[in-house]
């Protein structure tokens, strides 16, 4: 990850831009990308503040605040498909979301769903007879 532009630089490029310089000109003079510019005199315009934004934070899923919701449907009916859980959530929050990113949600979540390794239907006798025979 490639580090931010420092303080001192970003302070002279305002400054530059404030005394009726274009931001191609600003970036041409300093050596910086025109969009690097642009991005910093909207920030500043907005913010009146200089300071980088933070790098690498982890992202945090719209699924999270419903945790309690979603773990509670899993548990509550253990074989519900993702397609009717995102629908369920839908209705109940108002929330749209992919039921592949629920299941993505789910296996971050430690929830694994693993078949049995035995099919129910091999205990009974008359499969039983036919594999035998």
């Amino acid at each position: 990850m490639p580090k931010p532009y420092s303080i001192d630089l970003r302070e002279r490029v305002v400054g530059y831009v404030e005394a009726d310089h274009s931001r191609r000109a600003a970036a041409a003079h300093f050596g910086a990308s025109v969009s690097f510019v642009v991005i910093l005199m909207r920030s500043y315009r907005k913010t009146e503040g200089l300071v980088p934004k933070t790098s690498g934070d982890r992202r945090h899923s719209k699924l999270d605040p419903h945790r309690a919701f979603l773990l509670g449907r899993v548990v509550e009916k253990d074989d519900i498909t993702t397609p009717e859980l995102a629908a369920e959530l839908a209705a109940a929050a108002g929330v749209q979301v992919a039921p592949a990113s629920i299941s993505r949600w789910l296996i971050r979540n430690d929830y694994r769903f693993k078949k049995k390794l035995l099919a129910s239907e091999q205990d009974r006798p008359d499969i039983s007879n036919a594999r035998q025979e």
